[in-house]
């Protein structure tokens, strides 16, 4: 298999914020005058056999956009034994003036680098442009320490269990910086009604006692790969707050697919202290109220299966079930006494009560909706030599400016909606005469083999809810 690894990474221009958009607020953005740790995980994949492709998608507030987008470029600058391609808002216009081409429609909103899931998707559609049969997703505050990383990566991806089933997508899981996969979970009062720790605990245990393959309940998003014939049914979820890795195995199985849980692939998850943990759990409350409405939604609608609470035991059914939305309230609202976080714990209560049921209320049908639209849109794009080529010539043009010392050049103001209807997107880019210091960004380079399946686990009671 010829896998692409793709690195989200986020930036923002303060600290912190509370953030206003539910969206665009995010766990561990690094700061615009801060290093951060895309630097560190680029080093690891340094010693990763049979890497390929590396695409860093830079997500960053408007304002600050280009400024990130540099700052990331000499990250990877540092690192010319690595082939990487940068995607920030000029690459991201290029995507969405060729889709404007092939009459896919509007979704800026859908495919985009502001929020977890539409940035996933611009990776997928990176992905599917280039031609790579599988997207490994990491995350920039990882570490990687086996050589053999992406061979773990594709062990069984795109085979089919004894019962005939294809295993299209698989995580494995993280190491934390006491060398365990458990949640740092506390056993306290105020954790009485929401213990996500102690669920995750129990099933991760089970699970790494397992067989090597078996179906899982729980998706590491730094820690994932998705076969192409996943990412061409099936786009990320643009409208969840977070947890769109968790949400991604859900609408699988809403969609009649699945992921898998490999106990033998791994990484280090070293992710920068929190700013705010009363805010992080606005997020939590803002995603598990949303993806408690949008499991709801699904159920009137007749062409997917059914995705019950009682079906994700021991985790993440109880964070499903009717009454979330008082008891993540009454939780907040017991930090907020006993946690250091207090004011941010407090805004988290008012959240729950009605701030996260109105925007899940008024988004549970969207991805219903754009996921019509996803399966097209990549069958139009996938392979297409003119946006590949693009991309390519792009952040070649962009490399060589960092190489010369030269700020990144800006982008082409787009033409009026008449002319881009009359006109082609150009098949290459304005390039300086000079040839680059290392070789162009090359779309294919591997051919792992995803080997034998002969560990699987299935439990077919889970396939007759």
């Amino acid at each position: 298999m010829n896998p692409v690894v793709i690195i989200p990474t986020f930036h923002t221009g303060r600290r912190h914020r509370p953030g206003s958009n539910a969206v665009a607020t995010y766990d561990h953005a690094t700061p615009l005058n801060e290093p951060g740790e895309l630097d560190r995980c680029l080093t690891s994949l340094e010693k990763v056999d049979d890497l390929g492709l590396v695409v860093v998608l830079v997500s960053a507030e408007a304002a600050i956009s280009r400024q990130a987008e540099e700052k990331v470029r000499a990250i990877v600058a540092a690192h010319p034994q690595l082939n990487v391609m940068v995607v920030g808002q000029d690459a991201l216009a290029l995507i969405r003036q060729r889709m404007e081409q092939l009459n896919v429609g509007k979704l800026d909103y859908e495919i985009g680098l502001s929020g977890y899931g539409a940035t996933r998707n611009v990776g997928l559609v990176v992905a599917s442009v280039l031609g790579f049969d599988a997207a490994v997703f990491i995350d920039d505050d990882e570490v990687i320490d086996s050589p053999r990383f992406l061979h773990e990566a594709m062990y069984g991806l795109g085979k089919l269990t004894r019962k005939g089933i294809p295993i299209l997508a698989k995580t494995g899981y993280y190491i934390n910086d006491q060398g365990s996969y458990l949640s740092k979970w506390e056993d306290a009062w105020y954790n009485r009604f929401w213990q996500q720790g102690a669920a995750f605990n129990q099933w991760i245990t089970a699970a790494m006692k397992g067989p090597r393959l078996s179906r899982s309940n729980h998706v590491c998003g730094g820690c994932l790969a998705v076969h192409k014939e996943a990412y061409r049914r099936l786009a990320f979820d643009p409208w969840i707050a977070r947890g769109e890795d968790l949400d991604y195995m859900l609408d699988l199985r809403m969609y009649g697919s699945d992921i898998w849980f490999d106990n033998k692939w791994k990484l280090r998850h070293l992710p920068p202290e929190s700013a705010s943990e009363g805010d992080r759990f606005r997020q939590d409350i803002f995603r598990w109220i949303y993806e408690y409405r949008k499991l709801e939604y699904s159920r009137a609608l007749i062409d997917l299966q059914q995705v019950k609470p009682e079906s994700l035991e021991p985790y993440p059914g109880p964070f499903l079930e009717p009454g979330l939305a008082r008891r993540i309230a009454i939780t907040a609202l017991l930090r907020s006494f006993a946690r250091d976080d207090k004011k941010a714990y407090r805004r988290a209560a008012k959240a729950a009560r009605k701030e996260a049921q109105v925007f899940a209320e008024r988004n549970c049908a969207k991805y219903f909706s754009f996921q019509y639209t996803w399966p097209e849109l990549i069958s139009r794009v996938e392979g297409d030599q003119m946006l590949a080529r693009a991309l390519v010539n792009s952040a070649l043009v962009a490399h060589e400016a960092m190489q010369e010392g030269q700020p990144m050049p800006q982008a082409q103001a787009p033409a009026s909606q008449s002319a881009k209807a009359a006109q082609p997107m150009p098949e290459s880019q304005p390039r300086p005469s000079r040839q680059p210091q290392r070789p162009p960004v090359a779309p294919r380079s591997t051919n792992i083999d995803p080997g034998a399946t002969t560990e699987i686990r299935l439990n077919l009671s889970d396939f007759e809810d």
